[in-house]
C-alpha cells in the first residue's frame, strides 16, 4: 500500500486527528505505533465496532497497534461491581471480537496491571502530575463518564487521567486511537508531553454513536468544553441504551425497531449513525432496503452519502431503514457471537457480566 493508500485508509470515516500534518510525517517514516486502551467493564457493544473498525484499519496500514485492558482505570471507575478478576476476564471476548476482523495476531494486547507493577511507569506518573494542575486534572474526569467534583470524595477518580497519560508514553506510541470522548485525555497527554519534552501523541478520533434512546442534542463538539456525552451515547452499562454484540436477532430486531429515528433527520440519529459509520464500512458489498412495490420497491446503496440524501428528502421511511439496519446488523454480529456463545468459559463470563451491570 503506498504512502497515500494509508493516509486516506487512516482517515476514513474518523471525526478528527490531530494534528494529519504529524500523521502524515509519521507514515513518511515508514509507519510508526500506536494503541487504543479499553475499559473491560462491560458487554463489548456496536459503539466500540467503530473504534475496532479504525484499529484494524491502522493495522492494515502497517502501524504496530497495542490493545491495553486498562483493567486498573475499569476498577478505578468503579465498574464490574469493583470484582478485579471479572475485570480481567472481561477482556477475552473483546479479543475475540478483534480477532472476528481478520487481524488475530497482528496486534499486542497489553494488561494495565503490566504496566503498572514497573517503577518507571509510576515515575512518569508522577512526573506528568507535577506538571498539572488539579483543575487541569479535574476538568479531564468526563474521559471516564464522571463529573469533575466526583475527584473530591474519591481520590482514585483524579489519577485516572494520569494514568492514561502515562499508558501513551509508558508504550511510547506515535498515535492514541479513541472515540471522541477520549479527546480530553489526549489532549492533556499532549500538553504535559510539551512541558516535559516527551513524545507529543497524534489524536485520532472517531464518532460516538448516539444512544439508541438518544434525548436531546449530542454535539461532539462539546467534548471540547468541560462536559460528558456519556448519557447520550451507546453505553456498555446501560444495555438497552446498545445493540450487544452479544444479542439475538430477535433482540436486535425488537431494539432497532424502538430506536429513536426521526424522519428527515440526520443529526443524533442513531439508526443512520448505524448505517453510516457501521454499516457502510464493514465488509458488505451493498445495502439493501427490501420494500413492498407498493411503497417504492427494492433500494440498493453502495455509497451512505446517497442513502442520506433520499432519507433527507423523505424518500426513505424511517421504518424501512429500521428493518434494513437490522438485518444488516444481524448479518455483521452472528458470526461474531457464535463465536463468543461456542466458549462455555467466555460464555459464563458474559453472563456473569451481564448480570453485574443490570443489578
Amino acid at each position: 500500500m503506498d504512502l497515500e493508500g494509508k493516509l486516506n485508509l487512516i482517515l476514513d470515516g474518523v471525526e478528527e486527528v490531530v494534528t494529519k500534518e504529524e500523521l502524515l510525517n509519521l507514515l513518511n517514516t515508514g509507519g510508526g505505533s500506536g494503541y487504543l486502551g479499553f475499559e473491560p467493564s462491560g458487554i463489548f457493544h456496536i459503539g466500540w465496532l467503530v473504534w475496532a473498525y479504525k484499529f484494524r484499519d491502522l493495522v492494515n496500514a502497517g502501524i504496530k497497534m497495542y490493545l491495553l485492558a486498562a483493567t486498573w482505570h475499569a476498577w478505578i471507575n468503579d465498574k464490574l461491581g469493583g470484582n478485579k478478576e471479572l475485570i480481567r476476564k472481561a477482556v477475552e471476548h473483546v479479543k475475540v471480537v478483534l480477532d472476528s476482523l481478520g487481524i488475530e495476531g497482528k496486534y499486542n494486547l497489553v494488561y494495565a496491571e503490566d504496566l503498572a507493577r514497573e517503577i518507571s511507569y509510576w515515575d512518569k506518573l508522577l512526573r506528568a502530575a507535577k506538571s498539572v494542575s488539579l483543575a487541569r486534572v479535574k476538568r479531564a474526569l468526563t474521559i471516564m463518564g464522571r463529573k469533575e467534583d466526583e475527584g473530591e470524595t474519591d481520590f482514585s477518580k483524579l489519577i485516572y487521567p494520569l494514568m492514561q497519560v502515562t499508558d501513551i508514553n509508558y508504550l511510547n506510541v506515535d498515535i492514541a486511537l479513541g472515540g471522541m470522548d477520549q479527546r480530553k485525555a489526549h489532549m492533556l497527554q499532549r500538553d504535559i508531553s510539551e512541558k516535559l519534552g516527551w513524545k507529543k501523541v497524534i489524536a485520532i478520533h472517531t464518532p460516538l454513536l448516539p444512544s439508541l434512546q438518544m434525548k436531546g442534542r449530542m454535539d461532539s463538539s462539546t467534548l471540547k468544553k468541560d462536559m460528558s456525552l456519556s448519557e447520550f451515547k451507546m453505553s456498555k452499562s446501560r444495555p438497552e441504551s446498545a445493540v450487544l454484540i452479544i444479542d439475538s436477532d430477535a433482540e436486535i430486531r425488537t431494539k432497532i425497531r424502538k430506536a429513536y429515528c426521526p424522519a428527515r433527520v440526520i443529526e443524533d440519529n442513531p439508526v443512520i449513525a448505524i448505517a453510516k459509520n457501521i454499516l457502510f464500512r464493514a465488509p458488505i458489498k451493498e445495502f439493501v432496503i427490501e420494500r413492498p412495490e407498493k411503497y417504492g420497491g427494492r433500494l440498493v446503496f453502495d455509497n451512505y452519502l446517497e442513502l442520506e440524501r433520499l432519507y433527507v428528502n423523505g424518500e426513505v421511511h424511517p421504518l424501512d431503514l429500521k428493518n434494513a439496519v437490522a438485518e444488516h446488523l444481524i448479518d455483521i454480529i452472528r458470526p461474531i457471537r457464535e463465536r463468543i456463545l461456542r466458549d462455555p468459559e467466555l460464555l459464563d463470563t458474559v453472563g456473569t457480566i451481564l448480570k453485574s451491570i443490570t443489578r
